[in-house]
């Protein structure tokens, strides 16, 4: 079994969910839908207060290459466009509707059975067209990833259903209980980018999750090929041969941060994304397991991207995986989940390595919310943080291969130039060298500081050289 360099083994308190089904959550009576809910540039509102709209019902249209459009959830009316709080805690510009109680669909979605036969193109098109982006957290607009330049031939696709990020299980229930449609968007990506090699790697302690998945690839349809050979003697004959996609699921050692992009490809295919890279240098597309159910979905059924499944876990007396419209409030999921079990410290929207601490309840779900974790005082850690004692012992977790130690003494000192020597653009803020720092050094946050004003410095930069060729 291959694997990557670095990593740590924290406790991942899956306990409590990884078993429960996926239940759909209570429709929202009022949903708040912020118009970035993704990379890339914000959608612009084609709807207006006092609207009547339907489930499904494009609401925010994309004006960039790197965007993604965005959908009700829900049928009823807007009544208000204005700026609310957003997970990231910036305030946004959302729509906010409320329910009509009906919850009835947009007319014109089109079902396809004919769906593996489209073009590549139409299929991109209507990934695009379904607003679906990385559920894994990331939020990248698929129809981008789908999009490589020319240059860069992409030979193999990789699912990632590792979800190494502790408390979380989302994705592991997915794919025990939708492993058809993950496959079948496999090969819709497979068939948009022309490849004949597709890989779901998942980690080990999901069992079920491999088990389920093998069975269905092992009943995809293998159509059949007419071979002709040539022997020495000049005798011609014919024999038929398997062909169609070569799918696999790939059994993963149970490690953080296994599911990051970089780490997936070295554990699965042993190939390393070069520094300041992206996989598609080394021939790769990745995907999240829940966005290739999203693209069968869209793709089978026109349905667009309006729910998504999210563990809320934690200290909540219920601990739940739901099936959640995009806009519900943090707040009626937590309700629904029968309220706190105790005092909680910290609320994090995704992971507790990588997520988002929030500062309010007021904040909605979107497209990338693949957890709400409510963290108990024990469990939140200590405030204080220490001088570094050189024991090295962030180094030998970093994944990336970096100096965490010198990069957070840097970006403490906003020794930016001097930080700029130890790589920190490739740091994936996994947070391995935070969690394994015995003087609880907030790492992350001083490697983000270099990455931001490194961003800023070269942004100027370019600028400054468009402006001299002007």
């Amino acid at each position: 079994m291959n694997g990557f360099k670095g990593g740590i083994h924290p406790h991942y308190s899956k306990e409590k969910t990884e078993r429960l089904p996926i239940l759909d959550a209570k429709m929202p009576e009022r949903v708040i839908i912020p118009l970035a809910q993704h990379i890339g540039a914000p959608c612009e509102p084609i709807v207006k207060i006092g609207e009547e709209v339907k489930k499904g019902q494009k609401i925010g249209e994309a004006k960039g290459f790197v965007s993604a459009p965005v959908h009700s959830s829900i049928s009823g009316k807007v009544t208000a466009i204005g700026k609310f709080p957003h997970p990231s805690g910036r305030d946004v510009l959302s729509i906010v509707i409320e329910s009509d109680g009906k919850d009835e669909w947009v007319d014109g979605l089109i079902a396809r059975p004919d769906y593996l036969k489209l073009p590549p193109e139409e299929l991109k098109k209507i990934i695009h067209e379904a607003g679906i982006v990385g559920l894994g957290g990331a939020t990248f607009p698929t129809h981008v990833k789908l999009t490589p330049p020319p240059e860069k031939k992409i030979r193999i696709i990789i699912l990632n259903g590792a979800e190494c990020e502790p408390y979380l299980t989302a994705d592991h229930r997915l794919m025990v209980e939708k492993p058809e449609e993950i496959v079948e968007g496999l090969r819709i990506l497979m068939r948009i980018l022309n490849v004949q090699y597709g890989y779901i790697g998942v980690e080990t302690n999901k069992a079920d999750a491999v088990s389920r998945l093998t069975e269905i690839v092992a009943r995809i349809p293998k159509e059949k090929l007419a071979e002709t050979y040539v022997e020495r003697s000049g005798i011609e004959w014919t024999k038929e041969v398997d062909a169609g996609p070569n799918i696999k699921i790939i059994p993963l050692e149970v490690k953080y941060p296994q599911g990051a992009e970089k780490q997936l490809i070295k554990a699965i295919l042993n190939r390393e994304v070069p520094s300041g890279g992206l996989p598609m240098d080394v021939g790769v597309v990745v995907q999240n397991v829940g966005t290739a159910c999203a693209i069968s979905e869209a793709a089978r059924f026109g349905r667009p991207l309006i729910d998504r499944v999210t563990t809320i876990t934690g200290a909540v007396v219920y601990p739940k995986n739901l099936r959640v419209r995009i806009g519900t409030l943090f707040s009626a999921l937590i309700e629904e989940c029968g309220g706190f079990s105790g005092e909680p410290a910290k609320i994090v929207m995704g992971g507790p390595m990588m997520g988002i601490a929030q500062h309010t309840l007021n904040v909605p779900v979107i497209k990338g919310t693949s957890g709400i974790v409510i963290l108990p005082k024990a469990a939140a850690g200590e405030k204080d943080f220490y001088d570094c004692i050189r024991c090295g012992m962030c180094v030998r977790a970093c994944p990336m291969g970096l100096l965490p130690n010198m990069l957070g003494i840097y970006g403490e000192l906003r020794l930016v130039e001097k930080g700029e020597e130890f790589r920190p653009m490739d740091c994936i803020e996994c947070g391995c060298c935070s969690f394994v720092c015995p003087s609880k050094r907030p790492l992350v946050q001083f490697i983000r500081y270099l990455k931001n004003e490194l961003s800023i410095k070269r942004s100027r930069a370019k600028e400054k050289k468009e402006a001299v060729k002007v």
